[in-house]
């Protein structure tokens, strides 16, 4: 299964020659992130997942422009002891791949500084999108 998240670019975030901006690609993917934990969530996406951002990278496949409808689909590519990693595609509304991305969050303990375990239940919550599900 893959999260899905859909987004209109705006002019603000585009450069001078009408293409998405390479920074804008990096918040489309953390606003992916953000909406793939809130469905994943059962209350609060900030206290049920207390996650930080370890890694991330983004490789421009072709270009985007202004006004595109841009869908960023989301699935889990590992589950390690305490981090997961995401791989998001991006594709325009002609379902050309644009962009693939690329991240490892890790779920943290804020008061001890420091990553801790996922728990089981979290665990079946993130192997629903794991890639060997993905038909």
């Amino acid at each position: 299964m893959k999260h899905s998240n859909s987004v209109k670019v705006r002019v603000c975030e585009t450069d001078a020659l009408g293409h998405i901006s390479n920074i804008s690609y990096f918040i489309y993917l953390e606003e992916a992130r953000v909406e793939f934990f809130r469905q994943l969530s059962s209350g609060d996406v900030k206290e049920e997942w207390n996650i930080i951002l370890a890694h991330t990278e983004c490789n421009f496949v072709n270009q985007g422009y202004f006004e595109d409808v841009l869908t960023v689909e989301t699935y889990v590519e590992r589950v390690g002891n305490s981090s997961v990693q995401l791989i998001h595609d991006i594709y325009n509304q002609n379902r050309q791949l644009i962009a693939k991305g690329k991240a490892t969050v890790v779920y943290f303990d804020f008061e001890q500084q420091r990553s801790k375990p996922l728990s089981t239940e979290i665990r079946e919550k993130l192997n629903q999108f794991a890639i060997s599900t993905l038909s």
